[in-house]
């Protein structure tokens, strides 16, 4: 026989699920079984003991049975048999002991109340159900009676009596009016247990007339009302008219008026009291107190602790209720009722009764003859129930004998039983408050072994799980169960198998070899029978790639992979869940085979998505969280409190976070009054706190918005909260950037910045406007006026200094004392010129003024400066073209008395004023001073030419320089030939006098190219120079002989070779100049630069600021081919050094002067040898052949 295994106490759960008892199991519910093994009958279902029901419909009273034979029912009433034969309205449902009573087409309920009993009965037995008490449903109506109205005074205690009418079962009480309201209640107003109102004092907000008391009947829904009760609540004043109205002089007497009181109970009565309750209902202790103050209740219980999971107060702490009570809960429970004036309190001593509760219920008994057993019926209860048995529903002691059972106590033992030993018995345990009813049969049964579970069954089980092949089985006696393997496989007796009692064999960890048929053996002494089942294992599935953890924002879309391994042979699906739900249906959730991806993420799809691979076998999950986040949503429920007059607090709900922290919350007000529509910020604090203490400002409509920030932004803002108008009260500060300046000169105009209507801080904003003269010993004068930012004082001396102040004024009082400003009365024009104006001409260009300060006072105004004005005139016609001279500007800042005039031009005749300027304009000019510029090197010639070139001559033409600035004495002339190298042979120096524009240069060498440097004297020195190139032509005799030759066919040939090779030369000419190639000769050509032409070095000067009062702009045009820049393209300095810190500032922000204010001139631009120029011939093939030769 197969070894049977304990198992450990971790498996206890899998022996419960698979182990039967024979002796608690019933007969297998096996189709075939059943047709042919007999069976006693078992109630299955029946109707409660205590049966209500209700008079308007049909009484149906259940009673269910099974056995083989199927069962025969009949029923007793009131103890005695009911013939429902004889009953027209009595009806029993076919193949069911259940009856139905049609009382709706005629008959009452009332007529069939009783106490019900069904017996089901068949040859092995009969069963018996409880005694079912039916009763019909009341819900009566209350008796009428008249209720005079109560009048009271404030303070007294008051119950309105309920007593609501006997109804089965009893009814739900409330109070309403009649207006089917339900009546506040509180501390002070409550309803008791019996369905009383309480008042503990009175208020004259009780006063009413429709206090009902409502009972509602819940098994036949219907309510009743009792009569209206009309309460009046008067103040002592009242009392005491009332009673002077009514009493003589000498019965009148004063109502006291009401004084506070220490407690005392309504209910219960006196100091203690008894409560008795059934085991497992629920206890309600009640204590309810007048008193003024209203009375608070407190429970204690002595000598132990109230229960902690199983007590809850009600109705305002002055009911205690503790659920599932148990005799432990037994003892003295005390409530406390105090106040302000003193405490009492109220013991009530809980004693918990028990009716029977079952320990032991008999369980069937299935035994073969010959085999023993017993039938244990073990109950308690408070008292102890008193046990009883029967037998086929007869006491035992009047049964029919039965030698082989003996009854002891609350056993009955049986002993070599045999199939007459079959029937049902009942046990029943009772006392005083109730009874238990159990049925248990003893059927004696001889059967051969049958194996129940169906042949060849095939199990599949995953790898390295328990495998359990099924053996269900039947037999009586009870059959031994055996297993094989295999065709010729002994008894299974390895340690790996466990044998279970019902037949069960378990293979705690199947492995691959575990494959194959198992064969279940069942024998008894009646027989033997066999079962064949067959066992696979299958791989076990598995998750390869896992969901991972997501944290995406609102909006984006996310994906989950799940890649899952399982055995080939089964089938396997793959289900996504969200919170261990379905998927939401919606389109943005899409599955592809082993992803998961979710569009258009959205809050509500934050949570757990779990992957669940499933096969007929096994299922394994994978879960990964997705974290939806956002900015926060905005706080709501914003609410004001500790309303002062200068702060108030706000407390918000904070919004969901979306998944990110709040890190600061952000508020802002809105001034209804002031400034509507429009936010301020007003303060931040810390995502942690959802209060701050805020400070306010007076005479303000306060509206506040709070917005939360996290690390992915703000959110939306709250709904602003409740508005707050702050009191008014007077500025907290006066008007900025005052100022007192006249506009005229007998004025004094003070202006300043408004307050806002913010900083207002209440209605009816003014200014006092105060001034004196601050070197005087007048009083402040002042005056009073309207919200504006400006007051003009007339009447004013000129320029005069003035103390002004400014101070802000409400409807409720002035601001603190305004600072003192300085100011001055209007200006006029000065009234002096400067005095002993000197010049002093520094170079050419440049000439300092000097010039005596005017006195202050007859400035009139502040002093901006001192203005010169210089203009270049004929000498012996200044003053008749003056009005057609273009005069220049310069400007001084401040207290200077000298400056520089730079720009000018040399060799000219200027004239000059001084005057003094202050904020209203210039004063008087100085007489005149004239002055002269000395002579300057002159400009580059304008123009260079080179005209009819022979064969040994050419002829230079030029234009003068444009500006001479000087008279010129000569021009220079250099030159000097280019071989085809490029390299530059001697320098060639003449002079020519100034009155020529026009020199013809002979003897030069044919074919040459020659570079010539031209430029003007003056006794200043040299000027600017202006290069040119040209090229002499060839000798016409060659020519000549070039001609005869070339009708030569040898020459001819060798022309076009020396052709071909010079027009490679020019390509490789060509692509050298594009590259910016130079004259090799650039440096030599430095070095013989003209000594006689150095830049002149200046003292340095002061300068004023310049502007031109006539337009003499010149275009600045572009230089063109032989422009005036010397060859290495650099300006070279002619004029001045002198720094421009001491300059004055230009009117027009610049100089119209060519060139003349930093004293620079351009230098001719000298030809690279590759350019050519204007005049130069352009590049021949014979030329180039000359020069190659």
């Amino acid at each position: 026989m197969p070894k049977k295994k304990r198992l450990p106490a971790g498996r206890v759960a899998l022996i419960l699920f698979l182990c039967q008892m024979i002796s608690a199991l019933e007969v297998p519910l096996d189709p075939k079984l059943l047709e042919d093994l007999v069976q006693p009958p078992t109630i299955t279902q029946q109707s409660p003991k205590d049966y209500i029901i209700d008079p308007r419909e049909n009484i149906v009273i259940q009673c269910e049975a099974k056995g083989k034979p199927p069962p025969s029912f009949s029923w007793t009433r009131n103890g005695t048999h009911f013939d429902i034969d004889k009953d027209p309205l009595v009806t029993m449902k076919p193949g069911s002991g259940t009856l139905t009573i049609n009382i709706m087409s005629e008959g009452k309920a009332e007529t069939y109340e009783g106490v019900y009993q069904c017996t089901a009965r068949n040859e092995r037995g009969a069963a018996i159900s409880n005694n079912i008490v039916v009763r019909p449903s009341r819900s009566p109506l209350w008796t009428k009676e008249k209720l005079e109205p109560i009048t009271l005074r404030n303070g007294q205690s008051l119950v309105l009596p309920c007593r609501p009418p006997l109804g089965l079962p009893p009814p739900i009480i409330f109070w309403m009016d009649n207006s089917f309201q339900r009546l506040p209640q509180s501390e002070r107003v409550s309803q008791g247990l019996n369905g009383d109102l309480y008042f503990s004092n009175v208020l004259p907000e009780d006063t009413r007339e429709d206090y009902i008391c409502y009972a509602r009947f819940n098994h036949t829904q219907t309510i009743q009302q009792k009569q209206p009760i009309s309460v009046k609540v008067i103040s002592v004043d009242e009392l005491n008219d009332t009673i002077a109205a009514n009493l003589s002089d000498t019965e009148f007497y004063s109502a006291k008026p009401n004084r506070e009181r220490p407690p005392t109970f309504l209910t219960p009565e006196g100091n203690t009291s008894n409560k008795e309750e059934l085991r497992g209902n629920v206890l309600s202790l009640e204590c309810i107190a007048e008193g003024l103050p209203t009375p608070v209740i407190y429970w204690i219980k002595e000598d132990g602790t109230l229960p902690t999971n199983r007590t809850f107060y009600r109705n305002f702490k002055k009911t205690l209720q503790i659920i599932q009570v148990s005799e432990a809960d037994s003892g003295n429970y005390q409530c406390i009722a105090k106040n302000a004036l003193g405490a009492i309190h109220h013991t009530i001593s809980v004693t918990v009764k028990a009716a029977p509760y079952w320990i032991l219920a008999p369980q069937n008994l299935v035994l073969s003859p010959g085999e023993d057993g017993s039938l244990i019926c073990r109950a308690n209860g408070n008292p102890k129930p008193r046990i009883s048995w029967l037998s086929n529903g007869v006491p035992i002691e009047i049964a029919p004998d039965d030698p082989s059972r003996k009854i002891d106590g609350d056993t009955i033992i049986f002993s070599n039983v045999q199939e007459r030993s079959s029937a049902v018995y009942q046990c029943n345990a009772s006392n005083e408050y109730g009874y238990l009813l159990a049925n248990a049969f003893v059927n004696v049964l001889a059967e051969p072994p049958r194996i129940l579970t169906s042949a060849n069954t095939l199990y599949q089980v995953i790898a390295n799980r328990p495998a359990l092949l099924d053996c269900a089985f039947f037999g009586s006696p009870l059959p031994t169960i055996e297993w094989f393997k295999g065709a010729k496989g002994s008894a299974l007796r390895d340690d790996i198998y466990v044998l279970h009692e019902n037949g069960t064999l378990e293979i705690p960890v199947a492995q691959k070899d575990s494959t194959g048929t198992y064969t279940c053996v069942a024998r008894n002494k009646l027989g033997m029978a066999k079962n064949e089942v067959h066992l696979e294992i299958k791989d076990p599935t598995r998750i390869i790639k896992q969901p991972e953890y997501a944290v995406v924002q609102r909006g984006s879309t996310v994906s989950f992979e799940c890649k899952v391994k399982h055995d080939h042979t089964l089938t396997l699906t793959i289900t996504w869940l969200k919170d261990n739900g379905e998927l939401p249906s919606d389109g943005r959730f899409t599955v592809d085979k082993d992803h998961l991806e979710v569009a258009d993420v959205r809050d509500s799809d934050g949570g757990a998505y779990t992957c669940v691979a499933n096969t007929t076998l096994d299922m394994v999950s994978a879960s990964a969280v997705l974290s939806v986040v956002d900015v926060p949503n905005p706080p709501f429920d914003l609410e004001l409190t500790d309303q002062l007059d200068k702060s108030v607090q706000l407390s918000w709900t904070p919004g969901d976070d979306n998944n990110r922290p709040i890190t600061k919350f952000i508020i802002e007000y809105e001034d209804a009054m002031h400034e509507a529509g429009l936010w301020h910020h007003q303060t931040e604090v810390s995502g942690m706190q959802t209060t701050a203490q805020l400070k306010l400002s007076p005479y303000v409509n306060y509206s506040f918005r709070v917005m939360a920030v996290n690390s992915l932004g703000r959110s939306l803002p709250s709904e602003p909260s409740e508005q707050y108008l702050t009191k008014a009260a007077e500025p907290d500060t006066n008007p900025t950037a005052v100022e007192g300046l006249g506009s005229e000169p007998d004025n004094l105009v003070i202006t300043w910045k408004p307050l806002n209507g913010f900083e207002s801080n209440g209605p009816g904003l003014q200014y006092k406007v105060s001034w004196r003269q601050k070197d005087g010993d007048d009083e402040w004068a002042s005056v009073v006026v309207a919200n504006v930012s400006k007051y003009i004082v007339s009447g004013t001396p000129t320029f005069v200094p003035y103390l002004v102040k400014v101070q802000a004024l409400n409807d409720v009082g002035f601001a603190p004392e305004p600072a003192v400003v300085m100011g001055h009365s209007g200006e006029d024009l000065p009234m002096v010129a400067p005095g002993n104006v000197r010049v002093n001409v520094v170079n050419s260009t440049l000439a300092e003024v000097h010039w005596d300060p005017v006195p202050l006072k007859s400035i009139r105004g502040h002093l901006q400066g001192y203005r010169i004005y210089y203009w270049k005139a004929q000498e012996g016609s200044l003053k008749r073209n003056r009005r057609h001279i273009e005069k220049k500007i310069l400007t001084f800042q401040g207290s200077k008395t000298h400056g520089m005039l730079p720009g000018l031009e040399p060799f000219s005749h200027y004239a000059l004023n001084v005057r003094v300027v202050n904020g209203k304009g210039e004063g008087p000019a100085s007489p005149d001073r004239v002055f002269n510029t000395p002579e300057g090197v002159p400009s580059a010639p304008s123009s260079l030419k080179i005209i009819n070139p022979t064969l040994d001559s050419l002829t230079l033409e030029w234009d003068p320089p444009s500006r001479p600035n000087g008279i010129l004495t000569e021009y220079t002339l250099k030159y000097q030939p280019i071989n085809s190298t490029h390299e530059l042979g001697p320098l060639v120096d003449l002079k020519i006098p100034a009155n020529k524009t026009r020199w013809t240069l002979k003897n030069l060498n044919f074919s040459t190219r020659y570079k010539f440097y031209f430029y003007a004297q003056t006794a200043a020195g040299s000027g600017s120079q202006i290069t040119e190139e040209a090229v002499t032509t060839v000798d016409e005799a060659m020519a000549s002989r070039q001609v005869d030759i070339a009708t030569q066919g040898w020459f001819i040939g060798l022309m076009c070779a020396v052709a071909l090779l010079i027009l490679i030369l020019l390509i490789v000419c060509f692509i050298r100049r594009n590259k910016g190639g130079k004259y090799p000769v650039k440096e030599k050509e430095d070095a013989h630069a003209d000594p006689e032409i150095q830049p002149m070095k200046e003292d340095d000067g002061t300068f004023g600021e310049y502007r031109s009062l006539e337009s003499d702009a010149e275009d600045h045009k572009p230089l063109k081919k032989g422009s005036r820049t010397p060859s290495d393209r650099t300006v070279k300095k002619e004029d001045s050094d002198d720094s421009l810190v001491d300059y004055g500032e230009g009117v027009n922000g610049q100089f119209n002067e060519d060139g003349s204010f930093i004293g620079q001139y351009s230098g001719k631009k000298e030809k690279e040898p590759a350019e050519g120029n204007e005049s130069s011939e352009a590049p021949s093939p014979v030329n180039a052949m000359n020069s190659f030769v």
